[in-house]
């Protein structure tokens, strides 16, 4: 797509009126739209010599692009901007849809699976990238930690957060210990800390560490130990998903093969995913990120619309759709936002539970 960064001048009606139509035209063909075809759907009044004019108007103000001489003109990424600020007339989800996505989420109690089938609905209903960004493991209430023994000194923890949230993982003790033993230490650690933030638990382990007595009661330093270790293995990787996308292959911005690969390439940069969600989380509301508002956006020439889910005025977590520009944004900007209060809802009721 075009980076033309032309000033842009204010637009009048009849240029905002036949901006919208080619808009509308090119996300619904994929094709170079022409000024015949926005005659088509104008007011009658309207001559072809105006529209043409129109047109060349707003390609020189940045909005359109030719890609080339003799085909027809394409939105660039301030026309979709344009558009999303003030063009775009708001949409409410269709009624079968919200209850299909209420009845696939209505009988899932468990918070992970909860945001596992927000993220594939997303991607099933917009047939593109359904993303969602897990809550940070540093902000998760702990309910209960417990650890299994394995082979050796490995050792399963299980962390569950009060928001029904579980996480488990692999880590490694530096002696053998017995399964009696990691019940006492399971115990002592949710006797203890239930109730507070994994962060907060981390911090008061680092200063009972620090502490004359932890050096000479064992049992106590197994749990600092250990318990630490968990902490922070929890809290190593992104909780990022990624869901649907083979759901672009056949989409005609993506019929080469190099922006495939690199398409890829950044859904599996997790880290980078983790930083554009967060900002999405930070911002509230629904949130449209196109081409050069980010880094991941612009390289791949796509678009994020993104929302914040949690419980009451927690947020706890992002989600929402990443595909190619040319999309549906006021069917997609609605189906992101009843997503996003139809998770919290759950996760609400699941909490209680």
């Amino acid at each position: 797509m075009s980076t033309k960064t032309t000033n842009h001048r204010t637009l009048g009606p009849r240029d905002r009126e036949i901006l919208r139509d080619v808009i509308h035209t090119y996300i619904t063909s994929g094709r170079p739209v022409s000024s015949r075809a926005v005659s088509k759907h104008v007011e009658p009044s309207l001559s072809a010599a105006t529209i043409r004019n129109v047109m060349a108007d707003l390609e020189e103000s940045g909005y359109l692009y030719q890609p080339h001489t003799s085909a027809g003109r394409v939105p660039t990424q301030s026309a979709y901007r344009l558009y999303v600020e003030s063009l775009m007339e708001q949409q409410q989800l269709p009624l079968h849809e919200r209850r299909y996505i209420e009845e696939h989420l209505r009988h899932v109690s468990d918070g992970d699976e909860l945001i596992d089938a927000a993220s594939r609905l997303l991607s099933e209903l917009s047939h593109k990238v359904g993303v969602a960004l897990k809550p940070a493991v540093g902000d998760a209430v702990l309910k209960a930690m417990d650890f299994v023994p394995l082979a050796e000194r490995r050792v399963l923890c299980v962390v569950v957060s009060t928001t029904g949230f579980i996480d488990n993982f692999v880590i490694e003790a530096d002696d053998e210990l017995s399964r009696d033993e990691l019940v006492r230490i399971s115990n002592y650690v949710n006797d203890n800390f239930a109730g507070l933030t994994l962060r907060d638990i981390r911090d008061r382990l680092i200063a009972m560490m620090a502490e004359e007595r932890a050096q000479v009661d064992r049992h106590l330093s197994s749990v600092i130990d250990l318990a630490r270790r968990a902490i922070d293995r929890s809290q190593s990787a992104p909780g990022v998903l990624v869901r649907g996308a083979n759901a672009l292959l056949d989409q005609p911005e993506l019929a080469d093969v190099d922006r495939v690969r690199r398409m890829l390439d950044t859904f599996a940069d997790k880290a980078r995913l983790v930083s554009v969600l967060n900002k999405c989380l930070a911002s509230g509301g629904v949130r449209v990120v196109i081409g050069e508002d980010s880094e991941l956006t612009s390289e791949l020439d796509f678009s994020l619309v993104a929302t914040c889910y949690g419980i009451g005025s927690q947020p706890l977590g992002t989600l929402g759709i990443l595909g190619p520009s040319r999309m549906e944004y006021a069917r997609i900007v609605s189906l992101v936002h009843f997503l996003g209060q139809t998770l919290s809802s759950r996760l609400a009721a699941s909490a209680i539970d």
